[in-house]
């Protein structure tokens, strides 16, 4: 997984927790905090920190005795690479949500920074009003920019076949590329 990291090789806060949720996110089972401290490289407290982080910007994480799981019912997710101008970025987010998915993050692959990720959280119309409206009056552009228009996102759905139908409908807008070869993310 290529992820940035700082000085010491260590995945940074963000980073980590991104990739708990990760973790949280494809399994069915609990990861005790052990587990997951072993998985990003810190120990069991740092991560009952990350967890508690996690919950405050709204992740619905329970702790079982023998582990931590995501509350929300398991969905299909799956990892979409596109392409588009800002301008298109609002037809983009409502194809998405209007065929049921939800856009969990949008992630760039940068050259020199690495992977930098946000989270997104973009379910419904109103949502993609309310981002394309703080983007619009924002002092700040679409991560999308810094990579000429290329991201990615994490999209959520209640089944396969509902991504199916999302990644053909992004296909005959042309707005899906390619993934290459060093692009693991």
């Amino acid at each position: 997984m290529s992820q940035e990291t700082d000085r010491g090789g260590a995945l940074t806060g963000s980073q980590r927790r991104e990739k708990i949720l990760n973790l949280l996110r494809n399994t069915s089972e609990p990861l005790s905090g052990g587990e997951l401290g072993g998985r990003t490289g810190v120990s069991r407290q740092v991560v009952v920190q990350d967890i508690a982080l996690l919950r405050s910007q709204g992740h619905k994480i329970l702790a079982t005795a023998k582990g931590y799981l995501l509350e929300s019912p398991k969905q299909a997710v799956r990892l979409f690479k596109v392409c588009h101008s800002e301008e298109q970025t609002e037809d983009e987010l409502l194809t998405i949500v209007d065929l049921g998915g939800r856009i969990e993050d949008v992630m760039v692959n940068h050259r020199a920074y690495g992977v930098i990720t946000a989270p997104l959280d973009i379910k419904c119309r109103r949502d993609v009003s309310n981002f394309i409206t703080n983007i619009k009056t924002g002092k700040s552009s679409p991560l999308m920019n810094v990579t000429s228009g290329y991201h990615f996102h994490h999209i959520s759905a209640d089944s396969e076949e509902i991504l199916d139908e999302i990644e053909e409908a992004l296909k005959k807008k042309q707005y899906l590329a390619q993934f290459l070869p060093y692009e693991k993310l």
